[in-house]
């Protein structure tokens, strides 16, 4: 399969760009990133490519494809149709699609909002985010607890969407002490051959 050229636009920060990039590693595909901080976003140009102004975008080829759960299916369907990244039986097909939910309702809302309120003033609830996250990680814990991996025996596109935030959760004044099962899969996910931490935070982790 020939490959188009790949561009992702986004920042290193991001969570939601983190878990694109990830994919993109895992599957040794070559892009170019394109940096969209927010005045970038804000730009007649980037709103022709997302009119939302958000990021991730992925552009390849003739395709421009925002949201990092929507790009995290594309790529795995692109150009890994038949691995496990996103499985074809019907259950862990299922399981995937519950985990990518959960990424953008209650990891969004919780840790990542959370930490984008502690580390770049974004305007929202902190204590609702603390909240949401005090439901999301135990949770998240018990379910992990005898597992590896939170859709499959293996990793998914589910662990990609969901390990960024949660594993910075403490950036946003969201402990991870008390989940050692989570504390256990995050570092399965560094563990990746291909795998590529964000840069840390201006301000330091709380926990």
């Amino acid at each position: 399969m020939t490959q188009a050229k790949i561009t992702l636009h986004g920042t290193p920060l991001s969570g939601h760009t983190h878990r694109v990039e990830l994919l993109l590693r895992a599957l040794g595909l070559d892009f170019d990133f394109v940096p969209a901080p927010a005045e970038v976003r804000r730009s007649e140009a980037f709103r022709t490519l997302n009119p939302l102004g958000q990021i991730p975008v992925l552009q390849d080829g003739d395709l421009t494809l925002a949201d990092s759960n929507a790009i995290l299916v594309y790529l795995a369907k692109r150009y890994a149709p038949e691995s496990d990244w996103l499985p074809q039986e019907p259950v862990a097909a299922a399981q995937v699609q519950r985990w990518l939910s959960i990424a953008a309702g209650e990891v969004m809302h919780g840790p990542a909002i959370a930490r984008m309120i502690a580390q770049f003033k974004y305007e929202d609830d902190p204590a609702r985010a603390e909240r949401v996250a005090a439901r999301l990680l135990p949770f998240m814990e018990a379910h992990l607890s005898g597992r590896s991996f939170l859709a499959a025996a293996h990793p998914t596109i589910a662990d990609l969407a969901c390990y960024s935030y949660v594993a910075h959760a403490p950036e946003g004044g969201i402990p991870l002490d008390a989940y050692p099962a989570v504390r256990a899969w995050l570092g399965r996910v560094e563990a990746l051959p291909f795998f590529k931490p964000i840069p840390p935070s201006p301000i330091p982790a709380k926990g």
